[in-house]
């Protein structure tokens, strides 16, 4: 009885450390898998500029993009309604993406 309390102290005295004392203490770390790992914002800038520059109808590469905590910010100008609309949408599609903020405006045909 008296080397089983012995061998509590020691344990104690030692802060419990893995395989001793009999027992194995593992500490659970929570995983995080990468789709649960924000985005950084340089990462969706890219995403987004890449994409809209893809797109035929939009052809955005002389778009302005500003990303913020996750918010994207478009801005320039465009011929159409049609085109603002989708280029708002493809920016919304791109992962890490909170918000989309659609400053683009009409280009005024002479």
């Amino acid at each position: 009885m008296k080397s089983n309390y012995i061998t509590f102290l020691v344990c104690l005295a030692a802060l419990i450390p893995v395989g001793v004392c009999g027992q194995t203490y593992v500490r659970q770390v929570p995983q995080m898998s990468f789709a649960d790992k924000p985005m950084s914002d340089d990462l969706i800038y890219d995403n987004v500029k890449r994409r809209l520059a893809e797109d035929s109808d939009v052809k955005g590469g002389g778009l302005d993009i500003d990303v913020k905590q996750g918010v994207v910010t478009l801005r320039g100008k465009l011929e159409t309604q049609r085109q603002i609309d989708k280029a708002s949408k493809i920016a919304k599609k791109v992962n890490g993406v909170k918000k989309v903020v659609n400053e683009i405006q009409l280009s005024l045909k002479p």
